[in-house]
């Protein structure tokens, strides 16, 4: 689950270390460009809406066979793509199309005894954050030496090498919901309605991601005005967010010992001092890349520990807890996406740092101002 989760999850990022040669070959401006990193979180959002709690009543192996021969098509229209049109269209489907590794969360807690479900977790984010790491360094090192096109033909022989192993490997598993799917949905709903910490968690979450992928939307973009860097030196940096990954693997042990809400304001406040040192020395490379870090860091403890307790709170319908906390994540990390380009198009770097520190901030609020409070009766 693991190596497939970080390779599904690949599509999502392969596009942002190449959004400055999407830029130029497509003859768009770069409000035009970063909103294809927009659009792909979106559609990825929109999956988890609707795709992933349909684990809880269909096979999630028939759900996830469907979901990369989709992915592959996609990346295929986006490899031949003229237009940013096209590319939009086809990177919303392509992000609704990635959330397998979402599957596999569940199913990490579902089948683990209760004193590891947390830890396994950890592995497969681990996983998942490998390969999110990973398709920014390949991404930017096939963009700078054989263009941006052949990274998505690429992508889409992942893909296919993906369903051969899913075929041969994955298990059929029992649905945890019997009635319709207008039934799971509006049991999404009432899950939403009558679980404030759910709420909670997932609030937190979103802000914490939106805060982290601020600086990769518009790291290429940094670099390229002010450094004269290409898209390699932006894969390098992703190499960076390694001790995320390593962190995420050994997080799960901590969750118990500190509790959610402490491990989420210790990851807030990690974020926060990263992006204070990026405004400060944003001139730095290596200031750059101990920000990668400690961003990815503090992303991993507010992640982790959130979602984990998202799928305690609910085990016999992990799917549907795990689709609250993750279109919640998603969808703050498309407005940090978005609400980083206008920070760039405003105010450069400082602006973006700003955005940065904001949603952070935010995220130390909900754990501060709502989670500190008794719910009321």
């Amino acid at each position: 689950m693991a190596v497939v989760a970080g390779l599904t999850v690949a599509n999502l990022y392969y596009n942002q270390p190449l959004l400055e040669l999407m830029r130029d070959q497509l003859g768009t401006g770069a409000t035009e460009a970063n909103l294809i990193t927009v659009i792909t979180q979106a559609g990825y959002a929109a999956g988890l809406c609707f795709l992933i709690p349909a684990g809880d009543l269909y096979s999630r192996r028939r759900l996830v066979v469907s979901c990369m021969i989709m992915a592959a098509v996609m990346a295929l229209v986006i490899a031949c793509a003229t237009s940013v049109y096209v590319v939009w269209a086809a990177s919303l489907v392509m992000g609704a199309c990635s959330v397998i590794p979402q599957f596999f969360m569940p199913i990490a807690g579902q089948y683990s005894q209760p004193r590891n479900k947390a830890r396994n977790m950890g592995y497969v984010l681990s996983g998942l954050l490998v390969g999110i790491l990973g398709a920014r360094v390949v991404s930017g090192f096939v963009g700078q030496w054989l263009g941006w096109r052949t990274m998505f033909f690429i992508s889409a022989g992942i893909m296919v090498v993906c369903l051969v192993v899913t075929l041969y490997a994955m298990p059929a598993m029992k649905a945890n919901f019997s009635g319709t799917y207008r039934q799971l949905m509006r049991s999404v709903v009432h899950i939403v309605a009558t679980h404030r910490q759910v709420r909670i968690d997932s609030l937190r979450g979103g802000f914490a991601f939106g805060s982290f992928l601020a600086v990769w939307s518009c790291l290429a973009f940094h670099l390229s005005s002010d450094f004269g860097a290409g898209s390699d030196v932006v894969g390098l940096l992703g190499l960076c967010g390694l001790a995320g990954a390593v962190a995420a693997s050994g997080m799960g042990r901590l969750v118990p010992v500190w509790g959610v809400r402490a491990l989420s304001i210790a990851g807030a406040l990690l974020q926060v001092a990263a992006w204070v040192l990026a405004c400060v020395a944003g001139h730095s490379i290596v200031a750059l890349a101990v920000v990668v870090i400690v961003l990815d860091v503090g992303l991993q403890c507010q992640q982790l520990s959130n979602q984990s307790d998202c799928l305690r709170l609910l085990p016999e319908a992990g799917n549907r807890a795990n689709t609250i906390f993750m279109t919640t994540y998603f969808v703050g990390g498309a407005l940090g996406t978005l609400l980083a380009g206008w920070g760039w198009e405003l105010g450069r770097w400082p602006g973006v740092c700003a955005v940065g520190v904001a949603m952070a901030l935010c995220s130390i609020g909900v754990s501060v101002l709502i989670d500190g409070r008794p719910a009321r009766r």
